[in-house]
C-alpha cells in the first residue's frame, strides 16, 4: 500500500504523464492506494468544473480512506518541523509536514512529486516510493 500526495494527484487528474503519475496508475491497478482527509481537500478544492469535481470525488471515494491528523500526529508533526528547522531546513507547507509525519508514524510509503518531502526522507526516515 502506498499513499499518494496531492502533487501526484493533481498531475494525474490533469492528464500529465510523468513517472509519478505512471506509478500511481500502476498502483491503482495492481495494489491499494490510501487516501486521507487532508489530500482529499487539497485535490478537490482545485476543480473549477463541477463535473470534474464529481469525477475526481468518485475516484477518491473508492480508495481506502483514513483520517490523517489527530492530536498525536499534530504534535509529532510540530516536533518534526522544529527538528528540521534546527537543521536549517524550512518546509514550505505545514500540511506537507503533517502528511509526511502521518506516513512516517504509520510506516506507509509516500508517492510524491514535491521537494518539501525530500528533507523528511533524508533526515526523518520518510519512506518514499522510488520512480
Amino acid at each position: 500500500m502506498i499513499f499518494a500526495d496531492t502533487s501526484v494527484w493533481i498531475d494525474y487528474f490533469n492528464g500529465k504523464i510523468t513517472p509519478h503519475t505512471d506509478a500511481l496508475d500502476n498502483e491503482l491497478f495492481y495494489n491499494n492506494v490510501l487516501i486521507g482527509d487532508l489530500v482529499i481537500t487539497e485535490v478537490l478544492q482545485g476543480f473549477k468544473n463541477d463535473s470534474d469535481f464529481e469525477t475526481a470525488n468518485f475516484v477518491l471515494s473508492n480508495l481506502e480512506y483514513c483520517d490523517m491528523a489527530g492530536k498525536e500526529i499534530a504534535i509529532k508533526a510540530a516536533e518534526n518541523f522544529r527538528n528540521l528547522r534546527k537543521m536549517g531546513i524550512t518546509v514550505r507547507k505545514t500540511i506537507d509536514v503533517i502528511i509526511g509525519t502521518f506516513c512516517i508514524e504509520n510506516g506507509i510509503t509516500l508517492l510524491h512529486n514535491d521537494r518539501d518531502f525530500d528533507p523528511m526522507e533524508n533526515c526523518l526516515g520518510l519512506s518514499v516510493y522510488s520512480v
